[in-house]
């Protein structure tokens, strides 16, 4: 069983595999089309396309009328009805990769967590690593016949929007902001209109986890790198714009042996949509 991230050569001798399922999580925050276009243009055999504001994103609005974040999490029946379409059974071996370093398809790999199935992996190194490995792209698509997985106990936390409030107070968790560091101190007003971050919140950026070949760094520098922040991963909170590269972060913490950290879904975009919540901008 892989839980956390697979190389190009090992999943390359999958691919035929029936207790194996491929999937393609390119996407582009500027271009809702990008991923899909990407995906039709060349992928992996074998892969399918799974869509991050649709596949992996639930409802904006909740059914109180309150905005939840630009992708809040699906809710759970919908997401395993999605994993039962993409042929996912209980025992199947899952890989999700992108073209991004891993931001996108780390949210699928905490999605399956989230719904208790361990069995996902991230492609190390995307597709940048698929294809330096010398691995064939294929333009055809198959579909699979459903799958059976079911909904078992998380394997991963969440906190609320109230329960991120209420430790402004308490300071008993640390939030960890993986968004870049322009964005956290206030200062891009492309993608946020309201910048800035959570008071108290520090900034590991999710592309720190990345060597320069875009592969995740070994578990050693990982941890030691992310041991400034926090006491306990129990006693963190990961949260970037809208709780998608956030996922990256807890990727990296399982990666270097730091389990138990929350994730905040409605992260950055939700905060700010009500203006009563504080907002601190420049460095922490």
């Amino acid at each position: 069983m892989h839980t956390t991230l697979i190389d190009a050569a090992t999943l390359s001798q999958h691919l035929n595999d029936p207790k194996w399922v491929i999937l393609d999580c390119r996407h582009d925050l500027m271009n809702p089309n990008a991923g899909r276009d990407s995906f039709a243009i060349g992928h992996i055999a074998g892969a399918q396309f799974a869509n991050v504001d649709t596949d992996l994103s639930g409802a904006k609005v909740g059914a109180d009328g309150k905005f939840r974040g630009r992708h809040p999490l699906p809710g759970r029946a919908a997401l395993i009805e999605t994993l039962r379409g993409w042929g996912i059974d209980d025992d199947t071996q899952v890989v999700a990769y992108d073209a991004h370093g891993g931001m996108f398809a780390a949210r699928l790999w905490w999605l399956l967590r989230w719904v208790g199935h361990p069995a996902v992996a991230v492609l190390d190194g995307g597709l940048v690593a698929w294809q330096a490995a010398g691995q064939a792209m294929v333009t055809q698509t198959a579909g699979r016949a459903p799958g059976n997985i079911s909904e078992q106990p998380s394997l991963v936390a969440t906190v609320s929007v109230d329960e991120v409030v209420a430790n402004l107070a308490a300071q008993a968790r640390t939030v960890v902001d993986a968004r870049a560091n322009d964005r956290y101190r206030g200062e891009n007003e492309t993608i946020d209109p309201v910048g800035g971050h959570i008071p108290g919140a520090k900034n590991r950026f999710f592309k720190d986890n990345l060597t320069a070949e875009g592969r995740f760094k070994d578990a050693a520098q990982l941890k030691a790198e992310f041991a400034p922040l926090f006491a306990e991963p129990a006693k963190a909170i990961m949260q970037c714009g809208s709780g998608v590269t956030a996922c990256h972060n807890l990727l990296a913490l399982e990666v270097a042996g730091l389990p138990g950290a929350a994730l905040y879904p409605g992260s950055w975009s939700e905060w700010v949509a009500d203006p009563g919540r504080p907002v601190a901008t420049g460095s922490n």
